[in-house]
C-alpha cells in the first residue's frame, strides 16, 4: 500500500535527553498501526513531533508523497492529522458540544457571526452515536466520569474528519464495553479510508486490531511485526528486549477463611444497595463490572473518603471505618486509580510522598527526621526497583509505572493487611505491569489481603483467585477460578447470571 504518512529518521533532544534517534514510521489509508514501546521509549514524543507539538530536530515528515512542515498543532490539523492524548485535555466547566467545537465553533446571522449552538449540538450527537455514548450534549463535563470525557475527546478528533487520527492510550480509562465500542469505530474508520495509529499497553487490543505494530525501544527503532506475527509474546521481547517469563503470577485458587469481611456496605451513589463480601487472607480478589458499577466508589467507602454504615470485620476483630485516617490505622490502605490526583503529590519529593502518611514514626518532638525519612524511602524504593536518581526527585517526573511504585512504597512502609488496588496498571508499560503483578502477588503469599478493581479483561482473568462482579451499586455474583471466564464476568457486568454460576448469597458474604 502507498503510504499516506511517513516519518523518516526524525531525532529528538530535551536537554541532554536523546529521546528520537533517527526514528522512521510510515502509514497507508485504511490502515491500523500500533506503535508499542515501555514507557519512556520514545511514542508519544514521536507522535507529538507529528501532532505538531514538538519540532523536530532532525528528519523529515512526508505526507501524500510531499515533505511538509509541521510547526503547530494547527499545522497538523490541516495536513489532516487529529491527536486524540492520553491525557485529557478538556474544560469541564463547558458542556459537551462545546468541548468538541471549542475554538472552531460554528457561526450564523452573517456579520453578527452568533454561534450556531443547535448545528454544533447536532452534529456533536452524531459523533456520540458513532461511539455509542448516550449523554446529552448539553452535560457538562464536569459531570462525567473520566471514561465519558475520554469518549468527548475522541468524539472531537472524528469530528474533524481526520485523514491520519493519532489514538494514544484511548482506552486507559475505558472498560470492557465501551473498548469494545472503540475498537469497533476503529475499523469502521479504517473501512473508510483513515489511517489509525494506536498507541496502547494493553496488548490484546493491539492483537485485535494493528495490521501491524511498529516497536520502539530506547528511543529508537526496535522492529516491525506484521499481522501474522503480532502475538504477546513477540511484542514483550520486541519491547523490553528479553524473555519475560511468567508474565501473570499464577492464580492458586486456594480461598482461605474471611480474614477480611465486608458486611451491609453502602455507597453514597447507590444508597438502597448493600454489598457483602469477604477476602481470605493471601488472597486476591479481582472486583470487575461496568463505569458506573459502583467499583470505585465501593472502595473510597471502605478507605473511609465517603462514609458509609458498612461493618468490617478484620482478622475477627469488628473494625470501625469513619476515616481515612481510621482506615491507615487499621491497616487498610487505597492505591486509587487516578494516582497523580488521589496518590501522589506531584511536586513533591518521592521521600516525602513515601513517609507522609504516618510522619509521626519519623519525628521527635514534632520535628521531622529527614535522615530517617530518607532511610525508609531508600529501603522501599529500592525493593520495589523504583527508577528515579534519588528520592529527592519530585514524583511528578517519574513514569507511571514508577508513580505506582511510589504510591505502593508509601504503604508498603506501613505493614498492610488489606490493600485496595484500583486500576493498578492503567497507562504502565509491560515491564512495569509484570513488576506490578509480581508484587501484588508477594503481598498475598506474606497474609495480605487483597482487593483488585479492574477494567482490563486479561488482567482479572490471569490475576485473581476470585472475581466479583457488581452491577448498578450490588453485587451479581463471586466466581471461583474454576469460573473464570469473560463470557461469565461480562454476563454479571450486565445484571445476568451465568451458567457456571452456583455462588449462594451465603458464600458470597
Amino acid at each position: 500500500m502507498t503510504p499516506v504518512l511517513e516519518m523518516r529518521g526524525i531525532e529528538k533532544r530535551f536537554g541532554g535527553v536523546h529521546a528520537l534517534k533517527g526514528v522512521d514510521f510510515s502509514i497507508a489509508a485504511g490502515e491500523c498501526v500500533a506503535l508499542v514501546g515501555e514507557n519512556g521509549a520514545g511514542k508519544s514524543t514521536l507522535m507529538k513531533t507529528l501532532g505538531g507539538v514538538h519540532t523536530p530536530d532532525a528528519g523529515g515528515i512526508v505526507i501524500d508523497g510531499a515533505q511538509v512542515n509541521i510547526t503547530s498543532v494547527a499545522d497538523a490539523i490541516r495536513h489532516g492529522v487529529s491527536f486524540v492524548h492520553q491525557e485529557l485535555n478538556v474544560l469541564d466547566n463547558l458542556n459537551v458540544a462545546a468541548n468538541v467545537f471549542l475554538g472552531r465553533e460554528p457561526v450564523r446571522g452573517g456579520f453578527l457571526r452568533l454561534i450556531d449552538e443547535p448545528r454544533m449540538h447536532r452534529e456533536t450527537r452524531t459523533q456520540l452515536e458513532r461511539l455509542g455514548l448516550d449523554i446529552p450534549t448539553d452535560t457538562l463535563l464536569s459531570k462525567l466520569s473520566i471514561a465519558q470525557q475520554q469518549m468527548v475527546e475522541i468524539a472531537k478528533a472524528l469530528s474533524l474528519n481526520a485523514r491520519l487520527l493519532i489514538l494514544d492510550e484511548p482506552t486507559s480509562s475505558l472498560t470492557l464495553q465501551e473498548t469494545a465500542r472503540l475498537l469497533e469505530v476503529v475499523k469502521e474508520l479504517k473501512a473508510s479510508g483513515v489511517a489509525i495509529i494506536y498507541i496502547s499497553h494493553r496488548l490484546n487490543e493491539v492483537i485485535e486490531i494493528a495490521d501491524r505494530a511498529v516497536v520502539l525501544r530506547d528511543g529508537a527503532n526496535a522492529g516491525t511485526l506484521t499481522r501474522a506475527e503480532i502475538t504477546h509474546d513477540n511484542l514483550i521481547r520486541m519491547m523490553v528486549g528479553r524473555e519475560l517469563s511468567n508474565f501473570y503470577k499464577s492464580p492458586t485458587g486456594a480461598v482461605g477463611q474471611g480474614f477480611f469481611q465486608v458486611e451491609r456496605l453502602q455507597t453514597h451513589r447507590y444508597p438502597n444497595q448493600r454489598v457483602s463480601f469477604s477476602i481470605g487472607k493471601g488472597e486476591i480478589l479481582g472486583l470487575a463490572g461496568l463505569v458506573g458499577a459502583g467499583r470505585t466508589e465501593l472502595a473510597e467507602t471502605i478507605f473511609g473518603v465517603d462514609e458509609g454504615n458498612a461493618v468490617f470485620v478484620l482478622d475477627d476483630k469488628p473494625v470501625r471505618v469513619r476515616s481515612s485516617k481510621d482506615a491507615i490505622a487499621n491497616g487498610i490502605y487505597l492505591v486509587p486509580e487516578d494516582r497523580r490526583r488521589c496518590g501522589l503529590l506531584i511536586d513533591v519529593v518521592i521521600r516525602e510522598n513515601i513517609t507522609l502518611p504516618a510522619l509521626e514514626r519519623y519525628s521527635n518532638s514534632n520535628l521531622v527526621s529527614v535522615k530517617r525519612e530518607r532511610a525508609v524511602a531508600v529501603e522501599v524504593c529500592k525493593k520495589l526497583n523504583v527508577k528515579a536518581p534519588g528520592v529527592e526527585v519530585k514524583a511528578g517526573n517519574l513514569s507511571g509505572g514508577n508513580q505506582q511504585k511510589v504510591v505502593l512504597a508509601k504503604w508498603l512502609s506501613l505493614s498492610p493487611k488489606v490493600m485496595i488496588f484500583d486500576e493498578p496498571t492503567r497507562g504502565i508499560d509491560v515491564g512495569a505491569k509484570s513488576e506490578i503483578y509480581d508484587l501484588m502477588r508477594s503481598l498475598a503469599e506474606s497474609g495480605v489481603a487483597i482487593l483488585m478493581i479492574s477494567s482490563d479483561m486479561e488482567e482479572v482473568l490471569n490475576v485473581s483467585d476470585r472475581v466479583a462482579v457488581m452491577h448498578e451499586g450490588r453485587l451479581t455474583g463471586i466466581l471461583t477460578r474454576d469460573e473464570c471466564t469473560e463470557e461469565n464476568v461480562m454476563r454479571l457486568a450486565v445484571g445476568q447470571t451465568t451458567d457456571a454460576q452456583t455462588v449462594s448469597q451465603q458464600t458470597v458474604v
